[in-house]
Protein backbone atom coordinates (compact mmCIF):
# COMPACT_ATOMS: atom_id res chain seq x y z
CA UNK A 1 0.00 0.00 0.00
CA UNK A 2 2.83 2.18 0.68
CA UNK A 3 4.39 1.56 -2.45
CA UNK A 4 1.08 2.53 -4.37
CA UNK A 5 0.85 6.58 -2.62
CA UNK A 6 4.59 6.37 -3.49
CA UNK A 7 4.02 5.68 -7.14
CA UNK A 8 0.87 8.13 -7.30
CA UNK A 9 2.95 10.90 -5.44
CA UNK A 10 5.96 10.40 -8.43
CA UNK A 11 3.14 10.51 -11.30
CA UNK A 12 1.67 13.77 -9.82
CA UNK A 13 4.80 15.20 -9.18
CA UNK A 14 6.10 14.36 -12.82
CA UNK A 15 2.73 15.61 -14.25
CA UNK A 16 3.49 18.96 -12.41
CA UNK A 17 6.75 19.11 -13.97
CA UNK A 18 5.52 18.79 -17.21
CA UNK A 19 2.69 21.10 -17.08
CA UNK A 20 5.95 23.50 -16.31
CA UNK A 21 7.64 22.83 -19.14
CA UNK A 22 4.37 23.08 -21.22
CA UNK A 23 4.14 26.79 -20.35
CA UNK A 24 7.69 28.03 -20.48
CA UNK A 25 7.85 26.53 -24.22
CA UNK A 26 4.19 28.65 -24.64
CA UNK A 27 5.96 31.85 -23.22
CA UNK A 28 9.06 31.23 -25.83
CA UNK A 29 6.90 31.36 -28.87
CA UNK A 30 7.42 34.83 -29.77
CA UNK A 31 11.24 34.77 -30.02
CA UNK A 32 10.47 31.72 -32.24
CA UNK A 33 13.87 31.80 -35.09
CA UNK A 34 11.80 30.70 -37.55
CA UNK A 35 8.87 34.05 -37.13
CA UNK A 36 9.15 36.95 -39.23
CA UNK A 37 11.14 39.75 -37.37
CA UNK A 38 10.71 43.00 -38.69
CA UNK A 39 13.35 44.92 -39.98
CA UNK A 40 15.36 47.19 -37.43
CA UNK A 41 13.77 51.46 -37.90
CA UNK A 42 17.08 52.01 -38.67
CA UNK A 43 17.33 49.85 -42.00
CA UNK A 44 17.58 52.00 -45.24
CA UNK A 45 14.57 52.22 -47.25
CA UNK A 46 14.44 50.00 -50.15
CA UNK A 47 15.17 51.76 -53.92
CA UNK A 48 12.30 52.85 -55.46
CA UNK A 49 11.87 51.62 -59.14
CA UNK A 50 13.24 53.65 -61.84
CA UNK A 51 10.81 55.19 -63.77
CA UNK A 52 9.52 53.26 -66.87
CA UNK A 53 11.54 54.15 -69.90
CA UNK A 54 14.29 55.46 -67.65
CA UNK A 55 18.01 54.82 -67.87
CA UNK A 56 19.43 55.25 -64.44
CA UNK A 57 22.92 56.70 -63.16
CA UNK A 58 25.56 54.04 -63.51
CA UNK A 59 23.09 51.76 -65.61
CA UNK A 60 23.31 48.93 -67.93
CA UNK A 61 24.55 50.67 -71.41
CA UNK A 62 26.08 53.85 -69.77
CA UNK A 63 29.59 54.36 -70.54
CA UNK A 64 30.06 58.13 -69.18
CA UNK A 65 30.34 58.57 -65.02
CA UNK A 66 28.24 60.82 -63.60
CA UNK A 67 25.17 60.01 -65.47
CA UNK A 68 21.50 60.92 -64.96
CA UNK A 69 18.24 59.36 -65.72
CA UNK A 70 16.58 60.80 -68.73
CA UNK A 71 13.67 62.54 -66.50
CA UNK A 72 17.00 65.05 -64.55
CA UNK A 73 18.37 65.37 -68.20
CA UNK A 74 14.94 66.78 -69.17
CA UNK A 75 14.39 68.83 -65.73
CA UNK A 76 18.18 70.24 -66.24
CA UNK A 77 17.16 71.16 -69.94
CA UNK A 78 14.46 72.95 -68.88
CA UNK A 79 16.82 74.76 -66.16
CA UNK A 80 19.23 76.40 -68.39
CA UNK A 81 19.66 79.71 -70.31
CA UNK A 82 18.77 79.94 -73.73
CA UNK A 83 20.97 82.73 -75.57
CA UNK A 84 22.86 83.05 -78.46
CA UNK A 85 26.21 81.71 -78.86
CA UNK A 86 28.85 84.13 -77.48
CA UNK A 87 31.67 85.10 -79.72
CA UNK A 88 34.96 83.28 -79.88
CA UNK A 89 37.10 86.28 -79.38
CA UNK A 90 40.14 85.49 -77.51
CA UNK A 91 40.09 81.67 -77.58
CA UNK A 92 42.72 78.98 -77.67
CA UNK A 93 42.45 75.33 -76.90
CA UNK A 94 45.84 76.75 -74.73
CA UNK A 95 43.64 78.52 -72.27
CA UNK A 96 42.00 75.18 -71.05
CA UNK A 97 45.13 73.77 -69.52
CA UNK A 98 44.75 69.60 -70.81
CA UNK A 99 45.83 67.21 -70.36
CA UNK A 100 46.53 67.51 -66.14
CA UNK A 101 48.99 65.02 -64.33
CA UNK A 102 46.55 62.47 -62.30
CA UNK A 103 49.60 60.63 -60.47
CA UNK A 104 51.10 57.40 -61.22
CA UNK A 105 52.90 59.28 -64.88
CA UNK A 106 49.21 59.09 -65.76
CA UNK A 107 47.61 62.00 -67.65
CA UNK A 108 43.77 62.60 -67.76
CA UNK A 109 44.28 61.11 -71.39
CA UNK A 110 45.70 57.80 -70.05
CA UNK A 111 43.04 57.51 -67.38
CA UNK A 112 40.17 58.10 -69.85
CA UNK A 113 41.68 55.30 -72.34
CA UNK A 114 42.34 52.98 -69.40
CA UNK A 115 38.93 53.55 -68.03
CA UNK A 116 36.77 53.06 -71.50
CA UNK A 117 39.38 50.50 -72.62
CA UNK A 118 38.90 46.33 -72.19
CA UNK A 119 42.28 44.67 -71.00
CA UNK A 120 44.10 48.10 -71.48
CA UNK A 121 48.14 47.33 -70.95
CA UNK A 122 50.19 50.30 -70.24
CA UNK A 123 53.85 50.82 -70.36
CA UNK A 124 55.78 52.28 -67.45
CA UNK A 125 54.98 55.88 -68.92
CA UNK A 126 51.76 54.97 -68.36
CA UNK A 127 50.56 54.80 -72.25
CA UNK A 128 48.02 52.69 -73.20
CA UNK A 129 49.95 50.09 -75.14
CA UNK A 130 47.13 47.80 -76.25
CA UNK A 131 43.45 47.29 -75.59
CA UNK A 132 40.49 47.39 -76.90
CA UNK A 133 37.88 50.30 -77.19
CA UNK A 134 34.23 50.34 -78.68
CA UNK A 135 33.38 53.94 -80.10
CA UNK A 136 30.24 55.14 -78.58
CA UNK A 137 29.67 57.60 -81.62
CA UNK A 138 30.17 55.49 -84.83
CA UNK A 139 30.33 51.66 -83.00
CA UNK A 140 33.90 51.57 -84.34
CA UNK A 141 35.89 48.59 -82.63
CA UNK A 142 39.86 50.03 -82.18
CA UNK A 143 42.35 48.00 -81.16
CA UNK A 144 45.25 50.54 -81.36
CA UNK A 145 44.96 53.70 -78.57
CA UNK A 146 46.84 55.72 -81.29
CA UNK A 147 43.05 55.77 -83.13
CA UNK A 148 41.34 57.01 -80.27
CA UNK A 149 40.74 60.29 -78.95
CA UNK A 150 39.49 61.89 -76.14
CA UNK A 151 36.63 63.99 -76.98
CA UNK A 152 35.25 66.71 -74.45
CA UNK A 153 31.46 65.76 -75.18
CA UNK A 154 30.75 69.62 -74.99
CA UNK A 155 33.87 71.18 -76.97
CA UNK A 156 36.04 73.39 -75.24
CA UNK A 157 35.34 76.06 -78.05
CA UNK A 158 31.57 75.46 -77.14
CA UNK A 159 31.80 75.70 -73.61
CA UNK A 160 33.72 79.19 -74.65
CA UNK A 161 31.33 80.76 -76.68
CA UNK A 162 28.60 79.60 -73.80
CA UNK A 163 30.19 80.65 -70.46
CA UNK A 164 33.81 79.95 -70.37
CA UNK A 165 35.01 83.45 -72.10
CA UNK A 166 34.65 84.36 -68.17
CA UNK A 167 36.12 81.93 -66.05
CA UNK A 168 39.52 82.14 -64.95
CA UNK A 169 41.83 79.50 -65.44
CA UNK A 170 41.73 77.04 -62.72
CA UNK A 171 38.03 76.73 -64.34
CA UNK A 172 39.11 76.09 -67.13
CA UNK A 173 41.85 73.35 -66.49
CA UNK A 174 38.72 71.51 -63.89
CA UNK A 175 36.55 71.53 -67.59
CA UNK A 176 38.70 70.30 -69.50
CA UNK A 177 40.17 67.64 -67.43
CA UNK A 178 36.75 66.52 -65.64
CA UNK A 179 36.99 62.95 -64.69
CA UNK A 180 33.73 63.10 -62.37
CA UNK A 181 31.10 64.21 -65.14
CA UNK A 182 30.24 62.71 -68.19
CA UNK A 183 32.88 65.09 -70.04
CA UNK A 184 35.50 62.70 -71.24
CA UNK A 185 34.97 60.15 -73.44
CA UNK A 186 37.47 57.89 -75.47
CA UNK A 187 36.25 57.72 -78.58
CA UNK A 188 37.75 56.84 -82.51
CA UNK A 189 39.80 59.51 -83.82
CA UNK A 190 37.38 60.01 -87.13
CA UNK A 191 34.30 60.24 -85.15
CA UNK A 192 36.11 62.94 -82.79
CA UNK A 193 37.36 64.98 -86.10
CA UNK A 194 33.90 64.92 -87.68
CA UNK A 195 32.45 66.61 -84.66
CA UNK A 196 34.80 69.19 -84.86
CA UNK A 197 33.89 71.81 -81.72
CA UNK A 198 30.14 71.41 -83.03
CA UNK A 199 27.01 71.62 -81.05
CA UNK A 200 24.06 69.11 -81.28
CA UNK A 201 21.74 70.81 -83.30
CA UNK A 202 24.77 70.85 -86.14
CA UNK A 203 26.72 67.68 -85.24
CA UNK A 204 24.91 64.54 -84.27
CA UNK A 205 26.31 60.66 -83.65
CA UNK A 206 26.13 58.87 -86.74
CA UNK A 207 25.26 55.92 -84.29
CA UNK A 208 21.77 57.00 -83.27
CA UNK A 209 21.42 54.66 -80.96
CA UNK A 210 24.29 56.95 -78.72
CA UNK A 211 21.64 59.70 -78.93
CA UNK A 212 20.05 59.02 -75.61
CA UNK A 213 23.81 59.13 -73.70
CA UNK A 214 24.93 61.88 -75.81
CA UNK A 215 21.93 64.03 -75.20
CA UNK A 216 22.19 63.18 -71.51
CA UNK A 217 25.92 63.63 -70.78
CA UNK A 218 25.78 67.03 -72.70
CA UNK A 219 23.03 68.50 -70.71
CA UNK A 220 24.30 67.43 -67.77
CA UNK A 221 27.47 68.92 -68.31
CA UNK A 222 26.02 72.09 -69.90
CA UNK A 223 24.00 72.04 -66.35
CA UNK A 224 26.91 71.35 -64.33
CA UNK A 225 29.04 74.70 -65.76
CA UNK A 226 25.71 76.91 -65.76
CA UNK A 227 27.10 77.30 -69.61
CA UNK A 228 23.48 78.32 -71.86
CA UNK A 229 22.28 76.68 -75.01
CA UNK A 230 20.93 78.38 -78.01
CA UNK A 231 17.05 77.71 -78.93
CA UNK A 232 18.55 75.27 -82.07
CA UNK A 233 20.49 73.16 -79.48
CA UNK A 234 18.08 72.87 -76.95
CA UNK A 235 15.04 71.72 -79.66
CA UNK A 236 17.76 69.08 -80.49
CA UNK A 237 19.09 68.06 -77.37
CA UNK A 238 14.96 67.25 -76.90
CA UNK A 239 14.81 65.36 -80.10
CA UNK A 240 17.96 63.27 -78.05
CA UNK A 241 16.21 62.62 -74.62
CA UNK A 242 13.10 61.25 -76.36
CA UNK A 243 15.61 58.39 -78.16
CA UNK A 244 15.24 56.98 -74.35
CA UNK A 245 11.95 56.47 -74.75
CA UNK A 246 11.31 55.48 -77.73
Amino acid sequence: MGRQIRVAGAVLAASVLLAAVGCSGSGARTADPGASVPAPSSAPPAPAPAPAGDTTPGGAGDVLPGMVGVDVARTQLAGLKVAPAGTMAGYSRARFTHWAEQGDRCDTREVVLARDGRDVVRDGECRAVSGTWRSLYDGTVVTDASRMDIDHVVPLAEGWRSGAAAWDAAQRKAFANDLTHPQLLAVSAAANRSKGDQSPDLWQPPDRSSWCQYGRAWTTVKSTYALTVTEAEKKMLTTMLDTCTA
